[in-house]
Parts: C-alpha cells; sequence; structure tokens
C-alpha cells in the first residue's frame, strides 16, 4: 500500500531506539526524509548507522537533544525547517510507589513527556496551517486511560497528552492538518524488556512466565495477552500519519490489545 508520504519530511522525537526508532524505519520504507532525535549524539549515530542499513529514497538524520533541558528544545527547535509530519514519541518512566514519588519526579515526568509535544507542537503547527497539510500526533498510552498504580505520575501525563492533542485538533478545523493521539498498549521496547527482565530475576521466573504473570495481574483484561512488537505500533502511527487518514483527527486512536474495555 503506497501511503503517499513519501517527499514528506517526518521529526520524530526519542527515535534513537524502540517505538521511536520503529516509527523511523517505517517512515523511511515510505520514502520519507526523517529527523530522528535521541538524547547524545552517540546514541543517534548508532541509530543512524541501523537506519542507513535499509533501501530509501529519503534523506535520513538527526539532531540531539534531551527534552528534560528547555535551552536544548530550543536549540533543535531551530534547527528544525519545513516539518510535515511531527511525532512527539519521547517519553520517560519508571514504576515506583505513590507514596514514593517526590515532587521532582511529578515535574520531571511533566517536563519531558508533556511540554515536549507543547513545545514543538506550538513551533510547527503554524507553519503546518499556511501550508494547509501536516500531521501531528502524540504517542500516548493506554496508562493514559487505565492508570496504572504502579506508575500514577506516568499515566498523569499520558492523559495530558491526549487533552493537548484534542485541543490542537481544534485549531485545524477546516484544513488539511491533523492531530491525533495513539495509545500503545505494553510494547516490546528496550525499557519494558529491561523492566520484565528485572522483575523475572527479582521473582525467580523465565520471561516467558513474568510476561504471562504480568498480564494476568497488571493488564487481565488485555484480549491479546502480550507485548506488541513495537513494529505493530509503528505501523499504526505511520498510517496516521498519511493522507490515507485524513478524516481522523481530535481521535484518540487505540493500539492497545484490547486493555481498555470501554467502546467509547
Amino acid at each position: 500500500m503506497d501511503l503517499q508520504i513519501k517527499n514528506k519530511t517526518a521529526f520524530i522525537s526519542g527515535s534513537t531506539n524502540g517505538i521511536g526508532l520503529a516509527i523511523a524505519r517505517k517512515f523511511l520504507e515510505e520514502g520519507t526524509n526523517v529527523i530522528i532525535n535521541g538524547r547524545s549524539q552517540n546514541s543517534i549515530d548508532q541509530a543512524l548507522k541501523e537506519l542507513n542499513r535499509l533501501k530509501f529514497s529519503g534523506t535520513l538524520s538527526g539532531i540531539p537533544a534531551d527534552f528534560s533541558n528547555v535551552n536544548e528544545v530550543d536549540k533543535l527547535i531551530s534547527e528544525l525547517s519545513d516539518v510535515d509530519i511531527l511525532i512527539n514519541n519521547v517519553g520517560v518512566f519508571e514504576p515506583k510507589p505513590f507514596s514514593e514519588i517526590p515532587d521532582e519526579d511529578w515535574f520531571r515526568f511533566f517536563e519531558v513527556n508533556v511540554m515536549s509535544g507543547v513545545r514543538l507542537s506550538r513551533a510547527l503547527l503554524p507553519n503546518m496551517l499556511r501550508k494547509n497539510w501536516g500531521r501531528i500526533i502524540f504517542i500516548s498510552s493506554e496508562s493514559a486511560e487505565f492508570i496504572p498504580e504502579e506508575m500514577i505520575h506516568y499515566g498523569m501525563t499520558k492523559t495530558a497528552q491526549i487533552a493537548i492533542s484534542r485541543g490542537l485538533s481544534e485549531l485545524t478545523k477546516g484544513t488539511h492538518v491533523t492531530v491525533n493521539s495513539i495509545l500503545p498498549g505494553p510494547t516490546k521496547s528496550a525499557g519494558v524488556i529491561k523492566f520484565i527482565e528485572d522483575l523475572a530475576k527479582a521473582e525467580n521466573l523465565s520471561i516467558d512466565e513474568t510476561e504471562k504473570n504480568f498480564f494476568q495481574k497488571n493488564r487481565p483484561t488485555s484480549i491479546i495477552q502480550r507485548f506488541a512488537e513495537v513494529d505493530e505500533v509503528a505501523n499504526t502511527v505511520v498510517y496516521y500519519s498519511s493522507p490515507l487518514a485524513s478524516v481522523s483527527n481530535g481521535a484518540a486512536i487505540r493500539a492497545e490489545g484490547g486493555i481498555i474495555r470501554s467502546i467509547l
């Protein structure tokens, strides 16, 4: 299927591994010009090396920036020019009991997970509106609706992303610009793999047993009862970045394996 995004330019925050890197790979396969981002030049160089193994017709580059540092974010924004597709993917997560989450963690999670998308959208949306075409996607989570008791601060930021996405979509009324959020479920990214490995070690179980227990205890409503692969999420993101998804605007699109039971 031709997604009609050849020669468009996409910027993906937090894209040197995991879901972000998979999204970059899918865009390149579609002939899109891709700008990746990581916290360091070294992480970008490693990701570029991996992506350059692919055969693609677009251009590929990277810009380092730590989204917990507003000065680095400002510098990154100054280096972005004509971006057609913005994927707000960067994020941090950490399981921690509510009573042990200090104020600093709440602010840090909000700064990275929420303000990253706010700042990038504020900078790039006006030009999309002038061109009368663009896509902004926030990578939220099923945790936005199914707030995990072990990561309440994380869930809070994911809910905020949906609210911002919906609000921004109202600014695109009558244009060919869309703003949506994608809600992945637990996905087999590097961070999640480490989380499961640590949990398996702590409980003296195999990885498979730990994954099974995780879904039975922590995500019992999951229909697929497994972690999603990063490419499965990336496929959804890239489709909704395309002209083929032109009537989807202001939507919270689920890619979470059926964890959320509500039908609306």
